[in-house]
């Protein structure tokens, strides 16, 4: 577990799965953390009563990512208790799988206003009140490195959020600004298994290199190394935490897709 002691690092979307364990694992390690939702309220609370129980420092800041206003109170409130924040992670998502031919307007908003606008109100505050020397990690998806059907828009909205990650690194390199992506695969949550049955998850651990999907530890330990000090040299850059999952030549798509809407906003 990386030392991060006294950081204090706010992380979107993390009132459950992937978020809520980062936040955990953040406090442990000795962070304060804001633990950022959008409605799941009583979720959001028992992450900071856990963390607050295991002798940590933690608040739940409501704050729908993709507006403007409410991203700017979220910073002022975290700000106002902490005094700063060093670390933003970017987890804050949601995928719904369509073929394009089935995919809404609705559908098309709702992802591109919240994995990529998200992304862009958090980074247009932190480019003036993230602490110097800070750290902030977006997250993407391994599935932008295989074509599945269905996943198109999705992965258009995370191929934007890696391009602003790159861009954005050398915005705010010169204030000792680490800026990078993490690509997490298959991960072992409610949402992601939800609505997925055993073979479906059995074939997507055959993907990987160690024949399992991950859980969402193994995300978070990367994410963990990130926000630490023994990362600030690494910036600019696309982290695949998948466990070597890939697609080789000729394989078949290894499930059959079923439309979801699956969000991990908190």
């Amino acid at each position: 577990m990386q030392n991060l002691s006294e950081k204090v690092i706010l992380v979107t979307g993390a009132s459950r799965g992937i978020g809520a364990t980062i936040a955990r694992d953040l406090a442990a390690a000795g962070a304060k953390v804001i633990v950022n939702y959008a409605g799941s309220k009583a979720d959001a609370e028992l992450v900071v009563e856990d963390i607050r129980s295991a002798g940590g420092e933690a608040i739940a800041v409501q704050a729908d990512v993709s507006q403007a206003e409410q991203v700017r109170r979220l910073f002022d409130t975290a700000i106002a208790h902490f005094g700063r924040i060093d670390v933003l992670i970017n987890n804050a998502g949601i995928m719904i799988t369509k073929m394009v031919k089935d995919t809404t307007d609705e559908d098309f908003s709702r992802m591109f206003d919240i994995n990529v606008k998200g992304v862009f109100n958090t980074l247009r505050e932190a480019a003036t009140r993230l602490a110097d020397n800070g750290s902030i990690i977006n997250f993407s998806t391994s599935v932008n490195r295989i074509m599945i059907p269905g996943y198109a828009t999705y992965v258009a909205t995370k191929a934007a959020v890696e391009q602003y990650t790159r861009v954005f690194a050398k915005e705010v390199g010169a204030r000792g600004i680490n800026v990078n992506t993490l690509s997490p695969g298959p991960t072992n949550t409610e949402l992601f298994t939800n609505g997925k049955s055993d073979e479906t998850i059995a074939r997507l651990a055959g993907l990987s290199a160690f024949n399992r999907i991950a859980d969402p530890e193994d995300i978070s330990r990367v994410a963990c190394f990130l926000a630490s000090d023994d990362a600030k040299w690494i910036s600019a850059q696309n982290i695949g935490a998948n466990g070597g999952w890939h697609k080789n030549r000729g394989d078949v798509y290894p499930f059959t897709l079923v439309t979801a809407t699956s969000p991990r906003t908190g």
